[in-house]
């Protein structure tokens, strides 16, 4: 999923009377012609003149800012925050509650992810970034005292996983170094992470979890697919491995960390039912106490407190989260004060254990820093996140509603969920136009966070939003999550068909007006329906979307690939790869007549930018209606302020293009 950036006013002016976008034609070109303009990175196909009024006041949403913990400092006095000030997400520092944001990196790239040392009295950061949305991610080594950075790793691979020891010494971190296919593990210092040779070199994707209290133990996961994934003890000084619950080959464990005498490890598994579950798991005995078995929800997430003393999980309950805190001698709760409902992330404790950070994102506002101190029982918001100039009280909020769909569970009709977002500026009585979003991952779910593309398709284009988690989403069970694995991939498809069913039978919707706009998955989903549901939707934007599950396969970055296949199917075989020839947008792109808009970004690894070319030049081959951004310093979405503008409005006049409506003046 992308993330909502901004163009300042002065920025804006430029955009319109420099670039192309702002001289193309005011109505799409014929299908046999292509407007094609190149400004900077930005090359558009018949995209049409910018709408200066619109623009504006999509500039207002996306001056949202959002704040995600990162880390605390290693005196636990200060805050490491990912937000963005300017054209990308940057590091930034708050020494506390609604104290000013102190900026920290200056990049040119979006930074998310870093660590302080843990080692008392360190000036130590470690962040990671990557070069165009290559996600060729490499380690920068901040020292704090000097203000000197330097590069860490070799530059070249893909790097993460980044794990401190508990002395600060030396920490781990996972890389494709080896043969750019496989991910290791290593374990290294500051000066040796480029050249350290590798402690798991072995086929398969690994990383690091956590280190035992004295650093000798490393426990370490394997991921196959969202079902089948394992864990494994490494000895840090000799190698030696030894693997939790060998004697299960299809279960997803997700490790946590040691206990505090190291004899056990706290995870997560789906062993003994639809969701993932907490336990801690004796090494010797192989026997594993279960803390949550009474919740039947997955456990999203969870940390355990620098001296092991306290465990924070987070349970995704239909979407919404819910923090819950143990003692992990006793495994008694630990009482926590009320928190606004939403979406948590991001929970880290302090260096003494005694407070909890965590990120907490709702509909209606952005994602910011919140403390817990755990023995008063006290919950203090740190960052207050800025939603350029906008009255939230105007903002959509998130519905859960369900529809049904064409099969049967238990007897009855299959329900689908999915989050709707009503316009509360909507004329009583009247129907509204639908944009149907849906998510990428696969595997991936929608939830009810804040989004500022949501709020603006819903408060200034006057579209009801429905964010739909069609079978194969996460969090309602592993049975739901394979629905449409293999052979079953199109069943999601029809589950596309069944919304768009329900939609015709809700009095406030728009059946005539309805288009679908997806991203990733989501892109391969909106072109999919596209050639199905012609008829019924009005049209539909794909954003870095598979269109062919052949070419997709065969060009996804290598040490991807065979992540992929457990989910869509392994190409190689005859049978498989004749189905998902079949069933692929690109051979059924004849069928798709109503108008198109097409976003990539030239350095995807994930989704490479031939997927979108192909399939833009068939339609246009059939005499078809689509229109074309691309990004030439961008990968899977757009992760730049301005990039993002434009790719956000283009879908924005191609939505009100195809509603036949414009929005209304504000």
């Amino acid at each position: 999923m992308t993330r909502a950036k901004i163009i300042g006013a002065v920025a804006l002016t430029l955009l319109l009377s420099t670039t192309g976008i702002g001289l193309a034609m005011a109505q799409t070109a014929p299908a046999a012609t292509v407007n094609r303009v190149q400004s900077g990175n930005i090359v558009t196909e018949n995209v049409p003149a910018l709408d200066a009024a619109l623009g504006e006041r999509l500039n207002a949403y996306l001056n949202a800012r959002a704040a995600s913990v990162l880390d605390w400092t290693a005196d636990g006095k200060g805050l490491l925050i990912s937000t963005r000030f300017g054209e990308t997400a940057q590091l930034h520092l708050v020494e506390g509650p609604m104290m000013a944001r102190r900026q920290l990196t200056f990049a040119n790239e979006p930074i998310t992810q870093a660590h302080f040392n843990p080692r008392s009295g360190s000036q130590d950061l470690v962040y990671v970034w990557d070069r165009g949305g290559s996600e060729n991610y490499q380690f920068f080594h901040l020292d704090m005292a000097s203000g000197q950075t330097r590069l860490v790793t070799d530059g070249k691979s893909r790097n993460g996983g980044l794990t401190w020891a508990h002395k600060g010494d030396r920490f781990a971190f996972s890389s494709t170094r080896r043969d750019g296919t496989n991910t290791d593990i290593y374990v290294g210092t500051l000066a040796d992470a480029a050249t350290v040779k590798p402690l798991v070199a072995e086929t398969g994707s690994w990383s690091p979890v956590a280190f035992s209290r004295d650093d000798k133990s490393l426990l370490v996961g394997r991921y196959i697919s969202i079902t089948k994934s394992y864990l494994t003890v490494v000895d840090v000084a000799t190698g030696a491995q030894t693997r939790i619950k060998p004697e299960m080959e299809n279960v997803a464990l997700g490790g946590i960390g040691f206990t505090p005498d190291g004899k056990g490890v706290f995870l997560t598994s789906d062993e003994a039912g639809e969701f993932k579950r907490l336990g801690v798991h004796d090494i010797a005995s192989g026997k594993t106490r279960w803390l949550t078995e009474n919740d039947p929800w997955d456990v999203d997430g969870a940390e355990l407190s620098a001296d092991g003393k306290y465990l924070a999980y987070v349970l995704n309950e239909g979407g919404w989260s819910r923090l819950r805190v143990i003692d992990t001698t006793s495994f008694k709760p630990v009482a926590l004060p009320d928190l606004p409902q939403g979406v948590i992330g991001g929970v880290k404790f302090s260096p003494d254990g005694g407070r909890l950070a965590i990120s907490l994102s709702r509909p209606t506002s952005p994602s910011d820093a919140w403390v817990i101190d755990l023995k008063k029982r006290q919950v203090t918001q740190w960052t207050r996140s800025e939603v350029g100039g906008l009255n939230t009280d105007n903002f959509a909020d998130a519905k859960l509603v369900e529809f049904p769909t064409f099969d049967q569970q238990d007897g009855k009709p299959r329900m689908i969920p999915a989050f709707l977002y009503m316009p509360k500026n909507a004329v009583a009585g009247a129907k509204l136009p639908v944009i149907i979003n849906p998510h990428g991952g696969p595997e991936a779910q929608t939830r009810p966070g804040f989004s500022a593309t949501v709020q603006f398709w819903a408060n200034e284009l006057g579209a009801a939003v429905l964010l739909p988690n069609i079978r194969g989403s996460d969090g309602y069970g592993k049975t739901y999550l394979g629905l449409d694995n293999g052979f079953k991939r199109e069943d999601s498809i029809r589950d596309i068909g069944a919304l768009l069913d329900w939609v015709a039978t809700q009095p406030n919707l728009d059946k005539d007006r309805m288009v679908i706009a997806g991203g990733s998955y989501g892109g391969y989903v909106t072109l999919a329906a596209m050639t199905h549901y012609n008829d019924r939707l009005a049209g539909g934007a794909s954003t870095v979307g598979i269109s062919n599950f052949i070419t997709f396969l065969e060009a996804t970055a290598d040490y991807r690939r065979d992540l992929r296949r457990p989910e869509y199917g392994d190409e190689r075989d005859p049978a498989m790869r004749e189905f998902l020839q079949r069933i692929s947008p690109l051979t059924n792109a004849a069928k798709i007549t109503k108008p198109m808009l097409v976003i990539q970004g030239q350095n995807d690894p994930r989704v490479p930018v031939g997927e979108s070319e192909q399939m833009v030049a068939a339609i246009r081959r059939n005499g078809g209606d689509v229109w074309y951004v691309l990004a030439l310093d961008e990968g899977h979405g757009f992760r730049k302020k301005s990039n993002q503008f434009v790719g956000l409005m283009a879908q924005a006049q191609f939505f009100t293009k195809v509603f036949g409506t414009r929005p209304a003046a504000p």
